[in-house]
């Protein structure tokens, strides 16, 4: 009897240890699903960076740069290849952040070396352009509500300033989300690094637009919700199962006067 028992003792144990490595095992899955379209995302911002990069090299051909173009054209080529290098180690949606953190820089580079040759003042250091960060850097600061959003102001290029002030729909960047194309900010938790790498060092990723990022507000405090229901889940799971096999233990040793 004590081996039988025992023996189911080890079968629980057993089930216990594979269900574990089968839920992490769908866990990352699930963070890979997640990953694959985000990466995609980012290497198409690369791949827009290196043309904006040929299309300057054509403008500048024939031109003799001054140290501080030349200086800022280097800091954009650098840009373009360190975000390369940066792509190709992708391995969780946070390493994108780093990847839009060197394209911004890169854009904002360009900028200035265009400013330069055109013997303009160097551009203000301003975020990219929301709807859609290939825009390049923003001109300006415009009301926007998504539908069923709040209205927030919201860093935008010249042309969709414009589109927005005239009431028209701006150029928005969207990205798939089952069978539906969404704006970027509405495509979950995987695209929050990404725009972070791109507005985070000038203050615009503050709770407002982490807000946006999930569907306004009600949306974040819902995202709150269901994490924290998740968690007492987990839990209330790991809880059950520890008393079950302390049970289990208990009987055993009333058995054998343990």
């Amino acid at each position: 009897m004590g081996w039988v028992v025992l023996l189911l003792l080890v079968a629980v144990v057993a089930a216990v240890v594979v269900s574990g490595r089968r839920s992490k095992e769908r866990a990352l899955a699930q963070r890979q699903a997640e990953l694959e379209p985000v990466k995609k995302f980012a290497f198409e911002d690369i791949t827009a960076l290196g043309e904006e990069l040929q299309s300057l090299d054509l403008d500048l051909a024939g031109r003799e740069l001054d140290p501080g173009a030349n200086a800022d054209y280097q800091r954009a080529l650098d840009a373009y290849e360190s975000a390369k290098t940066a792509g190709d180690r992708i391995a969780q949606p946070d390493d994108i952040r780093h990847v839009t953190e060197i394209l911004e820089d890169g854009r904002y580079a360009m900028a200035c070396v265009r400013a330069r040759v055109d013997g303009q003042p160097l551009p203000t250091r301003r975020p990219p352009c929301f709807f859609d960060p290939r825009h390049g850097l923003s001109v300006t600061d415009v009301p926007y509500a998504p539908p069923g959003g709040t209205v927030r102001d919201v860093p935008a290029c010249a042309l969709d300033a414009e589109r927005v002030r005239a009431g028209a729909d701006p150029d928005i960047r969207k990205v798939m989300v089952g069978s539906q194309r969404v704006p970027y900010w509405e495509g979950g938790r995987a695209y929050q690094p990404y725009a972070a790498g791109y507005f985070g060092r000038t203050g615009v990723m503050d709770m407002m637009f982490m807000g946006m990022m999930f569907g306004g507000l009600g949306g974040f405090d819902a995202l709150g919700d269901g994490l924290g229901a998740l968690g007492d889940g987990v839990g209330d799971g790991i809880d059950a199962i520890g008393d079950g096999v302390g049970d289990m233990f208990g009987d055993i040793g009333d058995m054998f006067d343990f």
